[in-house]
Formats: structure tokens, sequence, C-alpha cells
């Protein structure tokens, strides 16, 4: 119950903070200033229902299938590229259209990564946990995967997802000789993709100093600040933003926090971030619960959506509050986007699905 609250919690912020941060954009580009809150709307009752559907299913069923899920995962990354398939928004090719929706392949494969891993961790927990090989498969899914993402290109659903998976591993027990190894290739590599495109080194030079050119690579961030100053304690109230009138670019999508925190000040944007803490806290209690219960591919799971979960919510709000560089993430359960919102939601029905068994393992054996 303390998981569905939460999240009901952020569904309903998300719900008000897409609204409000769209309506003029909406107004402007569709002529009807309730565009996006309907659809948001329609995501969250996808959402709602793909989260009961996966709470329906037993976790012995991903726990078969999970090859399925990553090799769908990848045939729809694959499917994004071919030219004339995927579409290209602001330069890059991350979409499909699927009439008068879209469907984000990146976003699919978060989950079926941690559901492959989870599985494959408790296939092969003594190889994971003693050899080499045992490290390097999973790698060498994670590397295919990431590839196809920097195609497209998306760097921040291939840093939330190589940081998802050696988080996963790491809590699996592999060596910590191995893991550093293969860790400080990694970052070595993300080094190289970072630096081999131009406007990735000008967005990570422009957060150390926006001011320094806040009408070019420092804009974005600029406003997002400025939207956090007007804020103040209490905020401007809802529907009151002035960032959002064109100031501040993707208000409704990367930079919604930026919005929220304007409207509602620092106690709104505290309250926020402490519920994401307390659904993280709550989705790992329920994996250790798992993991002590002798559920092990129950509690991987669990530690995946939790990282998934505090990864793009810091990344999020750390680049919309300039402690990190500018990166387009959404923010889970808030952010304007119906695919990341409905996968969200199938990773949360999963965790509950998970948290009820635990519960019901020990009325089993006291029945016993």
């Amino acid at each position: 119950m303390t998981l569905i609250m939460l999240t009901l919690a952020l569904l309903l912020i998300g719900l008000v903070a897409s609204t409000s941060a769209s309506i003029e954009y909406a107004e402007w580009h569709f002529q009807n200033p309730w565009f996006h809150s309907r659809r948001h709307f329609i995501y969250l009752v996808i959402g709602i229902g793909a989260a009961v559907a996966s709470y329906c299913v037993k976790p012995q069923f991903w726990f078969s299938t999970g090859w399925w899920w990553l090799l769908g995962a990848l045939a729809l990354l694959i499917l994004v590229l071919i030219p004339g398939v995927g579409r290209v928004v602001n330069g890059a090719q991350r979409w499909l259209p699927l009439g008068p929706f879209t469907l984000q392949p990146s976003e699919f494969a978060k989950l079926a990564v941690v559901v492959y891993l989870a599985g494959y961790m408790v296939r092969r927990e003594h190889e994971v946990r003693n050899q080499w090989q045992g490290f390097l498969k999973p790698m060498a899914v994670l590397v295919a995967t990431t590839l196809l993402l920097m195609l497209e290109p998306d760097f921040g659903a291939t840093v939330i997802i190589s940081a998802t998976a050696f988080g996963m591993l790491f809590l699996a027990g592999v060596r910590v000789g191995h893991f550093m190894v293969v860790v400080l290739l990694a970052l070595a590599a993300l080094s190289v993709l970072i630096i081999s495109e131009p406007y990735r080194v000008k967005r990570l030079t422009a957060y150390t100093d926006p001011w320094a050119d806040p009408f070019g690579t420092g804009f974005q961030l600029v406003q997002s600040l400025i939207a956090f100053g007007r804020g103040e304690w209490f905020g401007v109230g809802l529907g009151n933003s002035v960032q959002k009138l064109f100031y501040l670019p993707e208000a409704h999508t990367d930079f919604v926090f930026s919005i929220w925190a304007e409207e509602t000040g620092f106690i709104g944007a505290i309250a926020v971030i402490g519920l994401f803490v307390a659904l993280i806290g709550r989705i790992l209690w329920v994996g250790r619960r798992a993991f002590v219960n002798e559920n092990p591919f129950g509690a991987y799971i669990c530690y995946g959506v939790a990282l998934i979960f505090s990864g793009q919510a810091f990344v999020n709000m750390g680049a919309s509050s300039g402690l990190l560089p500018t990166k387009g993430l959404t923010l889970p359960f808030v952010s304007y986007g119906g695919t990341s919102l409905v996968v969200c939601c199938v990773m949360l029905g999963l965790v509950v699905r998970i948290d009820r068994d635990a519960r019901l393992v020990p009325q089993r054996r006291r029945s016993v």
C-alpha cells in the first residue's frame, strides 16, 4: 500500500505539473491548451492498466522470458534507426510513430535489461561471482544495447542503462577487481563519446558557467535557474509560471521540475524529492526482504528498478538545478512522455507483485 500511495502522489503531481507547464505551448502549437494534458491523462490510464497487468503476472513468467524481452528491445532499437521508420526530432531518431502516438524504444530497453540481468544473475550466480565469463557475457549484451542507443543518439539512456547494469552486477556479488576494470573501461568509453561530439562538450562546459553564454549554450540552464529563483519559498502559484511562456524549452518534459519549483517554491520541490526518496527507499526495502525470503530474482528486479528511478530522478533534477550538465531525461511519473510513464508503471507493478509475494511467504511457513 505504501508503494501505491507514493506512486499515486507522484502521478498526480505529474498530471498537474505537466498540464501547467504545457498549456501555453499547446495553445501556440496545436491551438488547444489541453492537448498535452489530455494525452498525458490517456498515458496515465494506460500506465495504470499496464501496472495492474504486470502485477497480475507471476514473476516466474518474467524470469523464463527475459531473453525474449531483451531481443524485443534490441529489435525495436534497430527498427527505430531505419530511415523512414523512426521519427527524427531535434536531430535525434528515437521515436517510432504509432498513429497519433509514438513509442520510444530506449524506455522499453530499460525494463528489458533489468528483467534479463535479474534472470541471468540467478541462473549464472556462480559464474557471475567467481569467473570472468560470468561478468563479460552480460557486458556483451550491454555493449550491443548502448551502441544502438548511441546511434540514435540517446546519451542519457545510455548512461542510465549502463549505470543500472553495473549497479545490479555489483549487488550480485561480482569480484571487485573484475568490476573495477570494466567500470574504468566503460568510463573511458563514455569520455570518448562525450569528446567525439562538440555539442556534448559544449553542454559539459556550459553548466560550469552558464552565464558566460546566456543566449547560447547556457540558455536552458540560465532559464531553469531563473525559474528556481522566482519560486523562492512557496512559489508564484500553480499556473503562474513565467518561464514556461517560451523562455524555458521543453518545459513540460525535461524541465518540468523547474516549472514545478517556480510555481510551488522550495517547499514543493522538497516535497517531490522526499516522495522520490521514500519511494526508492521502499523499493530497496522490498528487494532486501525478497532476498531474505530466498527470492533473488525478485530482489534483483527491485534493485534494478530502484537504480533506474533514482538515476533518472537525480539526473533530471540535477540538470535542471545546475548540479549536472543539461541532459534530456524524463522525471519518472512526473514528466510528459507516454512510453516513459507506461514503462515506469509496469516496473512499479512488478515491484508491488514482488512485495505481495514476500508478504505471503511467512504465512505459508506458519501454515506448514
